[in-house]
């Protein structure tokens, strides 16, 4: 499947692509999310988080605490912030191996190394003189029938 490619022309707009592809998710689903400081990384995760886990649900940054958990329908959300580790390694010390049976958005998904899955649906957020501009790149088979539509 080819990318796909938005643009995003204020937050809103990143809250909606990411209520978009929240029905589309799964247990065991991997987000990995590139793009540099203030691109809107954060921004994305809380609002998929609180389209999965509900509106009511507080989504912190996990910028001090690298990996917060949150119960989702019927799996749990993993959101890591692996901007702060200083080896690839680190994250196994983040539960990392158990985390993959539930869906785990991953910022800073570089830094993962080789622990990164190959499975996964990429997102690259970019901020731009006019706003952000958003692309999902799916690296697996089924992902072309399920982001049909989005």
């Amino acid at each position: 499947m080819d990318a796909l490619e938005f643009h995003l022309a204020d937050e809103a707009a990143t809250d909606r692509i990411a209520r978009r592809l929240a029905p589309h998710l799964q247990a065991g689903d991997v987000i990995a999310l590139h793009g540099g400081l203030g691109a809107g990384k954060t921004t994305f995760c809380r609002s998929l988080i609180s389209a999965l886990a509900g509106q009511e649900t507080e989504v912190p940054s996990p910028t001090y605490t690298l990996v917060q958990t949150y119960d989702g329908p019927g799996y749990s959300i993993f959101h890591f912030d692996l901007y702060r580790l200083d080896t690839p390694d680190e994250v196994l010390e983040l539960g990392w191996g158990e985390t993959m049976d539930g869906l785990s958005l991953i910022e800073w998904p570089g830094n993962a190394g080789p622990h990164l899955p190959q499975w996964r649906l990429d997102l690259t957020l970019e901020q731009t003189e006019e706003g952000r501009t958003a692309r999902l790149e799916p690296r697996g088979e089924d992902w072309q029938a399920r982001l049909h539509g989005i």
